[in-house]
């Protein structure tokens, strides 16, 4: 079934704000969150299109893909939405505790918490970005630490209790009427506090370590693009979901072609003879081995554009459909010339009525600019 639109999802215009967003995403995330409608599958469905939109919509990069390309083009990014509610609710939990009171923690003990994205940079020719490539990446980050098994404890030790919250993460007090509710400062909101930490980890749970990975970066990528690689950054505590790993994507300039979008633009360096009688040119082109015949129309001028349609980059929409290339004609004045070439051009000038030795048809057009 095709994605609805995620304006029309959460109910706001194209120039929505953060804060609109918010509020429209918190007023659909209340009313349909699984816990207001138990066994309700359509309020499921649409309490996940609700996340998937916001998710886009409140990231500029995200929303920037999905204003100019659609699905397709955040589907191409590495953008896949989201696995499930545990994805969600440790995506946005704060939206929920803060807001809505729901995914508070009921019981006591270390409340799940999800691991850290993380990013890394890849640097590509425009010939990469135009075919597409497998790249080995290799980055740090945390790992469980495989002595405690990500639990921080020294082997045989148990967690106590929290002694300023009792177990509870929160504190609580009291402002005249009021009572205020913060993150208990010695547990961190996790109830418990470890007294004998692990000595391979010191008490962390987790360990930096080497990790290599190899990346498919699709055809048409451009500089801004995110891969997002699910699951591949650090991992969660307390039996938290892993974070994702962004790979963000910059192309190089190349020394012929600039990139607009989909479409290429070079100089097209031709003589004045060729722009005035016109010629054929054979021109090589990004991604083909054979050369592509241009023709130049008779009286080319200097700065016009000639188009070669479909000759531009791949669309990551659409790996059949490309750009074009447009060739800026840019026309080339000989600083020296032959006796034979200068007579040539000398018999040109009379044939137009001028005198370039100057004289009174010098004079007669500073008269006329005078005038004009």
């Amino acid at each position: 079934m095709a994605k609805r639109d995620y304006y029309e999802v959460l109910g706001v215009g194209r120039d929505a704000g953060e804060a609109e967003i918010k509020k429209a995403y918190r007023k659909l995330a209340l009313k349909y969150h699984p816990d207001r409608n138990p066994g309700d599958k359509e309020a499921e469905e649409k309490f996940k299109e609700a996340a998937e939109a916001y998710e886009v919509l409140r990231d500029e990069e995200k929303r920037r893909i999905y204003d100019r390309f659609g699905h397709e083009g955040l589907e191409g990014s590495g953008f896949r939405g989201f696995s499930g509610f545990e994805d969600i609710f440790s995506s946005f939990g704060d939206i929920f505790e803060d807001f809505f009171g729901f995914g508070r923690r009921r019981d006591r003990g270390p409340r799940p918490m999800r691991g850290n994205s993380l990013r890394y940079d890849v640097e590509l020719s425009l010939e990469e970005a135009f075919t597409g490539r497998e790249k080995e990446i290799v980055f740090h980050r945390l790992e469980n630490c495989a002595r405690c098994e990500g639990t921080g404890l020294a082997p045989g030790s148990s967690p106590r209790t929290c002694p300023t919250c009792q177990g509870r993460g929160q504190v609580i007090r009291s402002q005249g009427f009021f009572q205020i509710s913060s993150t208990c400062p010695t547990c961190h909101g996790q109830g418990q506090v470890i007294t004998d930490p692990c000595p391979e980890c010191r008490g962390q749970g987790q360990v930096e370590a080497e990790k290599r990975l190899t990346v498919k970066i699709p055809a048409g990528v451009d500089t801004g693009s995110q891969l997002r690689l699910r699951g591949e950054g650090e991992p969660g505590a307390y039996g938290g979901p892993p974070g994702d790993l962004f790979v963000v994507i910059h192309v190089r300039e190349h020394e012929l072609f600039t990139r607009e979008g989909e479409d290429l633009y070079c100089n097209l360096p031709i003589s004045f003879v060729q722009a005035a009688l016109g010629d054929t040119l054979e021109i090589p082109v990004l991604g083909d081995e054979q050369t592509h015949t241009l023709e130049i129309p008779p009286g080319t001028q200097p700065g016009d554009m000639l188009r070669v349609p479909g000759k531009g980059m791949p669309s990551l929409r659409s790996h059949q459909r490309r750009g074009d290339l447009f060739l800026r004609a840019v026309v080339k004045i000989p600083r020296k010339m032959n006796q034979r070439q200068r007579e040539l051009l000398e018999a040109f000038a009379q044939e137009e009525g001028l005198n370039v030795s100057g004289g009174k048809k010098k004079e007669t057009f500073w008269k006329k600019m005078t005038k004009f």
